[in-house]
């Protein structure tokens, strides 16, 4: 939906919540589940989508006749769709996900093709005075991507994607950026990490690469870097790190970093403490990763990949004094016992500058809610998002 035309600021929830592979699928959740939160937040205006599109959606949305039905159904129930979760390759619902979802990476070609359809698919779609944007994977899981081969394959990859979207660009009129995502645990996890594989990486090699694609001269190839490449700003991984959301984006902002898409999220957060990790058990399950971040005494950070590892390892670090941990959780959750979320770090300074222009996209991602425990889960998603939209903009609105 249009929260404000000048800038223009757009909020959407992440259909990823809706288990679906493919577009059928996926076309099916629209119906009975993002049309019932349309008529809840917004029945009388244009309703905007997150779509998550899998390599099979993808793939069926590259039909035209396909693409043309749900365009025509999108016109009659005022929908748009104007970003792209293109973060899991492949199944996202259903055990055994964990690290899968990071796979096939940007060393790949594999990851460069299916974003590049997404890109083809959202041109087609997209309105002609809206930007678009896609959310990816950053780089890969960070075990994987340790060599200078492994980072040089993820920014020529990258180049040619920029390279790609430029074209694009000129070729259609749509405007398309690509944002990747930090993520506990992965090749780009922090502010600063990210910060520096731009400068070290993408503004010096990607910017090379885009230039020798195009055949076009430097400062023009560095231009299109900065339009069609940034980071997807995921408030809940930003607050893992103990990171201040406010200025881990200003840091950006002085780099030259784009904003591409803000997803509103947030985390688990509490005390270490034998309450606190027993309460947590209840939020071990088998779909996703749920990587756990420790601060200690000195300010510290230790770390560990997913949560069972932690709840068995920590009663050994008497030295941490609070946790948090990678497990969306709905933005009204208020506490469970000893746990609370990080919801608090998006503070109305930082909710103000999303006014100011930093960035065209609010995506709502909380994606849990089929994995939450019973004593917390508050029932039918299409109530629960609707709650969330609620909570977004009485917020924002009320600045």
């Amino acid at each position: 939906m249009i929260v404000q035309h000048n800038p223009q600021l757009h909020l959407t929830y992440c259909l990823n919540v809706h288990p679906g592979e493919t577009w059928a699928e996926n076309f099916e959740a629209i119906r009975d589940k993002a049309l019932a939160i349309k008529q809840r937040v917004t029945p009388d205006q244009w309703f905007g989508l997150g779509l998550r599109l899998s390599a099979q959606a993808a793939h069926d949305l590259s039909n035209p006749d396909v693409r043309a039905e749900a365009l025509d159904f999108f016109a009659q129930h005022q929908l748009y769709p104007f970003t792209v979760n293109g973060f899991p390759y492949g199944r996202f619902h259903g055990p055994g996900v964990k690290q899968r979802v990071y796979e096939p990476d940007w060393r790949s070609d594999e990851r460069r093709d299916y974003t590049i359809q997404i890109a083809d698919v959202l041109a087609a779609m997209l309105p002609e005075t809206i930007e678009g944007s896609i959310s990816t994977v950053p780089g890969g899981f960070k075990p994987s991507i340790e060599t200078e081969e492994d980072k040089l394959a993820v920014t020529r990859n990258l180049a040619a994607c920029v390279a790609y979207l430029a074209a694009l660009r000129d070729d259609t009129g749509r405007t398309i950026h690509l944002g990747l995502e930090p993520e506990p645990d992965c090749f780009l996890e922090t502010t600063p990490e990210t910060i520096s594989f731009f400068n070290e990486m993408i503004f010096t090699t990607g910017v090379d690469e885009v230039s020798r694609i195009l055949g076009c001269d430097r400062s023009t190839a560095d231009e299109m870097v900065h339009r069609h490449l940034g980071v997807c700003f995921d408030t809940c991984h930003v607050a893992l790190q103990f990171e201040n959301l406010f200025e881990s984006m200003r840091a950006y902002q002085a780099a030259g970093v784009r904003i591409s898409k803000v997803q509103l999220s947030s985390a688990l957060e509490g005390a270490s403490n034998p309450e606190t990790w027993e309460a947590l058990k209840a939020f071990v399950e088998p779909v996703y990763l749920h990587q756990v971040k420790g601060l200690t005494k000195d300010g510290g950070r230790i770390a560990w990949y997913d949560l069972p590892e932690a709840l068995q390892e920590l009663p050994e670090f008497d030295d941490v004094e609070h946790l948090r941990v990678h497990f969306h959780v709905p933005l009204f959750f208020s506490n469970a016992g000893p746990l609370q979320s990080t919801i608090d770090s998006l503070t109305p300074d930082f909710l103000h500058h999303l006014r100011s222009g930093v960035c065209p996209h609010l995506e709502i991602e909380t994606y849990t809610f089929d994995v939450l425990p019973p004593e917390v889960n508050p029932g039918d998603v299409v109530r629960s998002v609707a709650r969330e939209y609620s909570w977004v903009l009485s917020r924002i609105e009320g600045l």
